[in-house]
């Protein structure tokens, strides 16, 4: 089974880009629920399986089952995928982008801005009067800056993210 890439994204995000992460989850979801079935399926080191799936653990996405094995009387863990849980980190973090998006969009809307064109510094108004409308590291008259594309580019991106829902 694969995983699609804002489900994989989640995954390298939580593993901070450890590499096997997304083979890993693919193994659980392909029955492999055993670390030492994990690792032999994958060939990486039991210890990194290990590595990662407590990371998936702690971030909610992957559960597990302690049990004894009778012949060596040692614990078994066997692993479960959370798929739920990844949608939900999605969700969140999509809204949270959106909101981004939207203050942005506020903040440029309610703003006039200057900018420097030797080092592309921008100031808002009050900023660039303060200044007497002269860049503060360069002495380069700061210019009107018309952000009405800026506001196009935001909106545009906010579109956009509603289909990459």
């Amino acid at each position: 089974m694969e995983l699609d890439q804002a489900v994989e994204k989640i995954l390298m995000d939580i593993t901070n880009n450890e590499e096997g992460s997304v083979s890993i989850i693919e193994c659980i979801l392909n029955g492999k629920t055993f670390d030492s079935e994990i690792a032999e399926e994958t060939e990486i080191k039991l210890n990194k399986v290990r590595k990662i799936l407590y990371k998936f653990h702690e971030a909610g996405v992957a559960s597990y089952k302690r049990t004894k094995d009778p012949e060596t009387n040692w614990f078994i863990y066997s692993w479960k995928f959370d798929k739920e849980k990844v949608s939900d980190i999605i969700s969140k973090k999509h809204q949270r982008n959106t909101e981004d998006i939207e203050k942005s969009i506020k903040y440029e809307e309610e703003n006039m801005f200057f900018a420097c064109r030797t080092n592309g510094h921008r100031y808002k108004f009050e900023k660039a009067s303060e200044f007497n409308f002269v860049c503060p590291d360069c002495n380069e008259t700061l210019e009107y800056q018309d952000n009405a594309s800026r506001i196009v580019e935001l909106l545009k991106e906010k579109a956009d993210s509603k289909f990459d829902k």
